[in-house]
């Protein structure tokens, strides 16, 4: 059974799956670690979303306000074990109705040139790219998208 919980970064399911994050970027992205998380500190988002298998946290997503228009999309992460199930898309799919339901316009977000799954998602889902933003303009390994919501 699948279930999606609206909460907060002091959620400690979500601090654990970000915890999951942090590792798996660094990984990827290694020495470009440091640049990156100085903007994916998760202690004041007030908006997260939590997705459970059979009690199980396994996916993750937040929001967080971008200008008086748009919410930015942050530390979207699924567990390893799980992918391909769809558990991102649903995730996306709860970040996006909360940010309509707040009247926002637009969801936006930064992603690494290195994540192919997760530009696959947001592609599918249908963002579409735009030229980096704030300080993400001129970082190689950055690509932006949006995507209006109504």
């Amino acid at each position: 059974m699948i279930q999606l919980l609206r909460t907060d970064s002091s959620n400690t399911d979500f601090q654990n799956l970000v915890k999951k994050l942090d590792t798996y970027l660094a990984y990827i992205d290694g020495e470009e670690t440091a640049f990156y998380s100085q903007y994916n500190k998760i202690d004041a988002l007030k908006n997260a979303v939590v997705l459970f298998e059979n009690g199980k946290a396994l996916a993750c997503g937040a929001i967080k306000k971008m200008d008086r228009n748009s919410m930015e999309v942050k530390r979207m992460y699924t567990d390893e074990s799980c992918r391909g199930k769809g558990f991102g898309k649903k995730v996306l799919t709860e970040l996006e109705n909360w940010a309509g339901e707040m009247g926002f316009d637009y969801c936006v977000l930064e992603t690494g040139k290195r994540q192919p799954d997760a530009i696959a998602l947001y592609e599918k889902c249908g963002y579409q790219k735009i030229p980096n933003y704030g300080q993400y303009i001129g970082i190689e390994n950055s690509v932006c998208f949006q995507k209006k919501l109504r």
